[in-house]
């Protein structure tokens, strides 16, 4: 496969995109179809998702041939590590991406989209532009949330190269960030300095003042699964 042809990898990696969106798709239909007492067509649901991650993979060999295995057994512990450093890095590359560039941007947007003329073009539907906007903060909101999501993420792959590069190993820090916490579900980060306006808790509001009924802005999940959050440590070995 060429990829010197700027069209073909461009078309590849849409098409790795596409592939993969509808895996998650799938195996969120499937979810509600397992709901509302339908197992068949979640099973029929998971099983195309199933097949869509083959898709999907086969477009992202061809776009990374480096990472291609054949024989494990025949690669070098220093061939092994190349392939997962590269790997991490890929990684690391594309969380530093969303949440240096992606997401600032997309809440941006959504931010210029809640104050623009929505109001002036559905005169007669006030209501449904109320709720319009409300849906276009909280996408804003939760675009901030998923900065810091995928900045931690990045900044623990890093660690993980490190330890990969013997370095050290992988851990957290022995104390937590003051005031922070995290969700075990998304990883979704409370700060007291940013609160979470959009569900009335505001910003410099403790994690311990926040309501027991709160739940993840990002996953919905109970404020029980939220810990004190440590930050991606490399740790002596």
């Amino acid at each position: 496969m060429d990829l010197s042809n700027p069209s073909t990898q461009a078309n590849l990696e849409a098409a790795f995109g596409g592939e993969s969106m509808a895996n998650r798709k799938y195996l969120f239909f499937a979810e509600v179809a397992k709901q509302l007492g339908n197992p068949d067509l979640a099973r029929l649901f998971r099983d195309t998702a199933n097949q869509e991650t083959e898709h999907a993979f086969a477009h992202f060999r061809l776009l990374h041939p480096e990472l291609v295995i054949e024989d494990p057994a025949s690669l070098s512990e220093a061939q092994k590590q190349q392939v997962l450093a590269r790997c991490l890095q890929l990684a690391i590359e594309g969380e530093t991406y969303e949440y240096t560039t992606m997401y600032p941007e997309f809440a941006a947007q959504a931010r210029a989209d809640r104050d623009g003329e929505a109001a002036a073009e559905f005169d007669d539907q006030a209501g449904e532009s109320k709720d319009h906007a409300a849906i276009f903060r909280r996408a804003a909101s939760n675009f901030g949330f998923l900065a810091p999501i995928e900045q931690h993420h990045a900044e623990r792959y890093g660690v993980a190269l490190e330890a990969l590069q013997g370095k050290g190993t992988a851990g957290e820090a022995p104390e937590p960030v003051p005031g922070k916490w995290i969700c075990k579900v998304c990883s979704m980060i409370y700060d007291p300095a940013i609160g979470d306006p959009e569900s009335g808790i505001a910003a410099g509001t403790p994690f311990a003042a926040i309501p027991e009924d709160w739940t993840c802005p990002i996953c919905g999940t109970r404020k029980a699964n939220f810990l004190p959050y440590r930050e991606p440590e490399l740790q002596a070995a």
